[in-house]
């Protein structure tokens, strides 16, 4: 039997011991927000519920609409391309999270990486306010979805109801007050898990609303014809392209690492790939389906599809399951986006040498994140266009954070030799998506602009 002698004992004790006060140096060290918000308690599985309540939910069932101005061939080549891109993009900046991890340097939120890696100016004035706006928006866009899902219950059982999409915008708006008190974003693990299991089962009632539709004479004639004029058709697939980003779109990579406990090494691949096998299974089912029922008449939610002038086209139980369903998750996710914006109110106006529950952190912190679901709550109800905003969000925000970012960092990161296959595909990614950034961005604004002639603010859509 090996025997390990006194001083080596010593000296690995020592090491531990100096191990043990450096963490605790680096806790004192931390601000309030990524003190209180951003605890690193959480395993690989936690990991994975997070990733998968913030990338597999409501705005998949856009994907149909998505198609609409795709068809068939490049609407599924687009939606593997953004599955295996996003996928390769997340490994990627989780890969770099680890290395500097190891480094005794880990970084818990997207613009300290963006400060660390490619300057200070970079985070405070690029990732920094992108994120903040893509997380921002996902929270009004979420606010809405919930409200036209409350909306579309009502009027089934009652039809000639008075009621005002913004009554139920401000409704469901009450419910995310709630949810946002919630601490911090470990805390959120088991909602998510629950979460998890609810985007499965409306995944699969989509899937099979739009089967029965499909194969029943009540539904529409089926036409895959891509519609309008060249200029149309062009503008129409950029807009396309932002919606699927969206969809894939995650943009807290960072912060949801940050919730997992060190080690951190290969607990954010388990969760990927526990996220990744959710995803293919209900995203391609619910696009393909529902293209394959409505054609070119999808609309920008496929449970819109479900009713034909008011008339339901499926059993109205299974509408009204379908829409409290995706209510139930769309809460959750809102919850899970205000986790940034919630740091750094949490930064801004609490102590992080005062106790997290103490009177001084619990009043500021109830204070300002009531105040930004309240200001979330007001765009929503004030500007009801879901799919224009997830137009916009996935060309602004989603394609720099979640395609072009994770590949950049990678490169200045490892520096891998310019002869390497891997340092040329990233530059690929980042230079090809960079560009179709920027077309997305003038074809989501001028959707709106063109959309937005339709409305009035306020308006009951």
């Amino acid at each position: 039997m090996s025997t390990v002698s006194p001083s080596s004992v010593a000296v690995d004790g020592g090491k531990d011991i100096a191990k043990i006060h450096h963490q605790d140096e680096a806790q004192k060290e931390l601000d309030a927000g990524a003190l209180f918000v951003l605890k690193s308690k959480g395993s690989w599985l936690h990991c994975g519920y997070h990733l998968t309540n913030s990338i597999v939910c409501p705005p998949l069932l856009s994907l149909p609409y998505a198609f609409t101005f795709l068809g068939w061939e490049t609407g599924i080549l687009c939606l593997a391309i953004a599955a295996l891109v996003t996928f390769y993009s997340y490994n990627s900046i989780s890969l770099v999270l680890e290395h500097h991890a190891q480094l005794g340097h880990r970084h818990l939120r997207f613009r300290d990486m963006a400060h660390d890696i490619m300057g200070p100016n970079w985070g405070r004035y690029y990732v920094g306010p992108i994120q903040f706006m893509v997380c921002y928006g996902a929270v009004v866009g979420g606010v809405l979805l919930g409200g036209q899902c409350m909306k579309a219950i009502y009027l089934l059982s009652h039809p000639d109801g008075a009621m005002k999409l913004y009554e139920f915008v401000i409704i469901f708006g009450c419910l995310i007050l709630i949810l946002a008190q919630i601490p911090s974003f470990h805390s959120l693990r088991h909602i998510n898990m629950i979460a998890l299991a609810l985007c499965l089962t409306y995944s699969a009632c989509a899937t099979a609303g739009s089967i029965y539709v499909g194969n029943s004479s009540k539904g529409p004639n089926k036409d895959y014809s891509i519609r309008g004029d060249n200029e149309s058709r062009v503008f129409g697939m950029f807009n396309a392209i932002g919606i699927i980003a969206t969809t894939f779109g995650n943009g807290i990579i960072p912060e949801i690492q940050a919730t997992i406990a060190p080690p951190v090494k290969g607990k954010m691949f388990k969760g990927l790939c526990f996220c990744y096998a959710v995803l293919g299974v209900t995203f391609f089912s619910v696009a393909i389906s529902g293209y394959w029922a409505f054609g070119n008449q999808s609309r920008g939610l496929v449970l819109g599809n479900f009713l034909d002038g008011g008339k339901p086209l499926v059993p109205k139980w299974f509408i009204f399951t379908t829409n409290f369903l995706v209510i139930l998750q769309q809460s959750a996710i809102a919850a899970v986006y205000l986790q940034p914006t919630n740091e750094v109110l949490e930064k801004t106006f609490a102590d992080p040498l005062s106790k997290e529950f103490s009177l001084r952190n619990v009043i500021p912190r109830i204070i300002s994140r009531s105040l930004s679901v309240i200001i979330a709550t007001f765009v929503a109800a004030m500007l009801p266009f879901f799919g224009d905003i997830n137009s916009v969000l996935g060309a602004f925000g989603f394609i720099p954070l979640d395609f072009i970012l994770p590949v950049v960092f990678f490169n200045l990161t490892f520096k891998p030799s310019k002869s390497s296959p891997i340092f040329w595909l990233n530059l690929s990614i980042a230079v090809v998506f960079s560009a179709i950034g920027v077309i997305a961005a003038i074809a989501a604004v001028r959707q709106m602009g063109l959309d937005a002639k339709n409305y009035q603010l306020f308006a009951n859509v």
